[in-house]
């Protein structure tokens, strides 16, 4: 399951800078792209923006594949099954499944300090 492309694609992307409280409860404010007028620049900001998150979302879903295969390695005694994995990460018990793979595709790709 681990995707060879995954490691030519990384991209240095733009950085997620957190907002000032206040802006962040204005539902109309998303960082400072409503303030920008020049249309180029705006689509150039948003662009990193999506790239950004775009890099946090695969990074978030490789440490949850990592932590689900940690979950279920049998030599835990205190290991969890798929379905107990999938119930406590609003998966389905099959997505479970990949996602446990795929840690343990991760895991051994890292070497022996991850396992």
């Amino acid at each position: 399951m681990a995707e060879p492309e995954r490691t030519e694609r990384r991209l240095r992307p733009a950085p997620l800078l957190f907002e000032p409280s206040e802006a962040a409860t204005d539902p109309e404010h998303f960082f400072d792209l409503e303030s920008i007028e020049d249309p180029l620049e705006l689509l150039l900001r948003a662009t990193e923006l999506t790239l950004a998150f775009r890099a946090a979302q695969e990074r978030a879903v490789e440490y949850q594949a990592l932590a689900a295969a940690q979950l279920a390695d049998p030599r835990r005694f205190d290991r969890l099954s798929p379905g107990t994995i999938a119930e406590r990460a609003e998966w389905t018990e099959d997505y479970a499944r990949k996602m446990i793979e795929f840690g343990e595709s991760l895991q051994r790709d890292a070497g022996p300090e991850t396992a």
